[in-house]
């Protein structure tokens, strides 16, 4: 009987590749749409409050997005390394690196919380709360806080069982989290009267049964264990971590930041209308994005143990396989929520001057979300070979080195449609720079191969 390493190893190097990534990119397609569908529930069932209600929810995203760009910087870091050792044949290296992960997660998880939460009033101000919308997003936003251990620690499990090629595991973690989330929200919002706050303990509850679903599902099998005894927090671990999860600290936090700037700038021209039209235009956006990542997730165990093993064929070949159809996929979705832009922001909120600035931000992104597939792919593929600074470099573009700018640049030029139109601008531009830096490593391993 061969063993599970084995087994392992011959799966991730001689599934064909294109059945390889269906395989392990279908499950993480359904964690990545589970996911942003609780993220749009919160939205949509307090969107049935408020106009502030709705604009506070989306004002707390960005501290969310922060939340779970260390879970990423965490989980994408280790479970990068941690697939490429297992390539290279090195399990205990591996073992360690994922439990050094895990523990920092934990670590920054309870200083956010408490952090946070002391200085909860002027965090809220900061992120560009009005006087009416205040006391929900302080509401919301304590309760978030408190569950952020758990959130970080979630994300950090969920890629390594990922990075393992165990997308089941993953899978089934994020999807009993969401599904105890859809079934609070409208009991405790409606049902006990709790309001915002009721959003937030159920989108909370909901991410602390995922995490020890995936907990337990990362002691069974094959699968890396997390133990005390492998935690070592040193300079070689945590240098490892940061060259594969900064490129996803900078993509996730650029966007809590880039979110913070849009929402203030909409608040400035336009009000809490426009703060809750860009917030549901942003839900929307990730929705729509979420099946890319998924499929993109889908390739990066097959990337970075294939990478690992000396296979560079099989690394080029999935590139260019997620390529052609991720951009036929957003082509056709695009092409939906351009044409049905009001009816979508009218479903999580029936306000005219609401669904007046989601429409016209919405088609701006819809008709520029073919180009993601490039960006995103791109990233991902780099992020997986241990190229870190290419890497991070592409993944600041869009949410950092050209929308931050642009976010200050347009809005006073052509004010509220400024706002509306700066995420399409800045996705143009971001390919400026993903494409010369992809296409070089893709050349270097084309050679290599010939070598």
């Amino acid at each position: 009987m061969s063993s599970p390493k084995k087994n392992r190893r011959e799966f991730l190097t001689q599934t064909p590749v294109p059945q390889l990534i269906l395989r392990l990119s279908i499950p993480t397609i359904i964690s990545m749409l589970v996911t942003a569908f609780y993220n749009a529930a919160d939205t949509y069932f307090v969107g049935q409050i408020s106009t502030e209600a709705t604009a506070a929810v989306g004002l707390v995203f960005s501290v969310m997005a922060i939340i779970q760009a260390i879970g990423f910087f965490c989980g994408h870091g280790s479970g990068n390394a941690l697939s490429r050792l297992l390539g290279a044949g090195k399990t205990r290296e591996a073992n360690e690196i994922a439990s050094t992960g895990f523990a920092l997660a934990l670590l920054i998880g309870i200083l956010v919380a408490g952090i946070g939460n002391a200085f909860i009033t002027p965090l809220s101000e900061a992120l560009g709360a009005t006087p009416s919308t205040i006391e929900d997003t302080m509401d919301y936003m304590r309760i978030i806080l408190l569950g952020a251990p758990f959130m970080m620690c979630q994300f950090v499990i969920n890629n390594q069982l990922r990075f393992q090629g165990s997308a089941i595991y993953a899978m089934v973690g994020l999807l009993s989290g969401a599904v105890v989330n859809v079934i609070l929200d409208p009991l405790l919002i409606f049902i006990f009267d709790l309001g915002v706050s009721g959003a937030a303990i159920a989108t909370i509850t909901g991410q602390l049964t995922g995490f020890i679903v995936l907990f337990i599902g990362s002691r069974r099998g094959e699968n890396i264990r997390i133990r005390i005894r492998d935690i070592h927090l040193n300079a070689h671990y945590l240098l490892e971590i940061t060259n594969g999860g900064a490129p996803s600290l900078f993509r996730q936090g650029l966007a809590a930041i880039a979110t913070l700037l849009l929402n203030r700038s909409a608040g400035f021209y336009g009000g809490d209308a426009a703060i809750a039209g860009m917030s549901i235009t942003t839900r929307v956006t990730m929705f729509m994005s979420s099946a890319l990542i998924g499929f993109g997730q889908g390739y990066q165990p097959v990337c970075s143990f294939n990478y690992g093993a000396g296979l560079k064929n099989r690394v080029r070949e999935g590139f260019f396989f997620c390529l052609k159809w991720g951009t036929v996929f957003l082509t056709v979705i695009g092409a939906l929520c351009f044409i049905f832009a009001p009816q979508i922001i009218g479903w999580f909120r029936d306000d005219p001057a609401v669904i007046e600035v989601g429409r016209v931000a919405l088609r701006c992104q819809a008709a520029v979300l073919p180009l993601s597939a490039t960006i995103v792919m791109s990233n991902m593929m780099l992020q997986s070979i241990g190229k870190g600074l290419k890497a991070s470099i592409t993944a600041s573009a869009r949410n950092g080195i050209f929308f931050i700018p642009l976010i200050l640049l347009l809005p006073e030029l052509f004010g509220l449609t400024g706002v509306e139109i700066t995420q399409t601008c800045a996705d143009i531009l971001s390919l400026l720079i993903t494409i010369p830096f992809a296409a070089h490593e893709l050349k270097i391993m084309k050679r290599e191969m010939r070598q």
